[in-house]
């Protein structure tokens, strides 16, 4: 009977010795880092610089429009809401109307969506005249938040970011009857604050 009161004796007071031990060890542990993004694009902010190659292989950096109003819009000849709105004129229309003004439209192809053959046949079907900057590895849409295609973005001639969103008020199925872009590039060139300076761009994932 002793011999057991004894073990169990034992028992408690080496459990009671260890739990110190172990809470400290639990203590000690490192904590799991935790998870960061990399910043996205802001509205009122500095646009984020960058540089790529065009579908000629010509570098494309930022820097080379500055003092211009740079309208970047996310591109993919793939995607069904692009091709609705190249078929409906939309960016070709907006485009002459900044014909001889201080403008600059340049598409970007992120991820697979970076296909020179694609790229070229929507070039020559759809009268692409402005450059088509390739972002195979999904820097620059990473850089700005670029979610859809179209997904577009208007930056003024100090480098800010002024506008981010939609193309127009439309949706996956109809073009829309107020362009956000051509209103947000319009009240840049005459330096007036922008009414409209985000909204929800819809389309196509970009994926990257």
């Amino acid at each position: 009977m002793m011999n057991r009161r004894n073990v169990f004796g034992a028992l408690a007071l080496a459990l009671a010795m260890s739990m110190p031990a172990m809470a400290q060890m639990g203590a000690e542990q490192p904590a799991k880092p935790r998870e960061t993004q990399a910043a996205k694009a802001k509205v009122g902010e500095a646009a984020p610089a960058f540089e790529a190659k065009d579908l000629d292989g010509k570098p494309v950096k930022l820097s080379d429009f500055k003092g211009k109003v740079v309208v970047l819009e996310w591109f993919n000849p793939g995607c069904p809401v692009v091709q609705m709105h190249y078929k409906n004129d939309t960016m070709n229309r907006s485009i002459s109307k900044f014909e001889g003004k201080n403008v600059v439209w340049v598409r970007v192809a992120t991820g697979n969506s970076a296909d020179d053959e694609a790229n070229n046949k929507a070039r020559d079907n759809w009268h692409i005249k402005t450059p088509i900057v390739m972002d195979g590895s999904g820097a620059i849409a990473k850089a700005y938040g670029a979610k859809t295609t179209p997904h577009c973005f208007v930056i003024d001639t100090n480098g800010t970011l002024v506008y981010a969103g939609a193309v127009d008020n439309g949706n996956p199925g109809k073009v829309g009857d107020v362009n956000y872009v051509e209103k947000a590039v319009y009240q840049t060139l005459a330096g007036e604050t922008i009414t409209t300076a985000e909204t929800k761009a819809y389309g196509c994932a970009v994926k990257y």
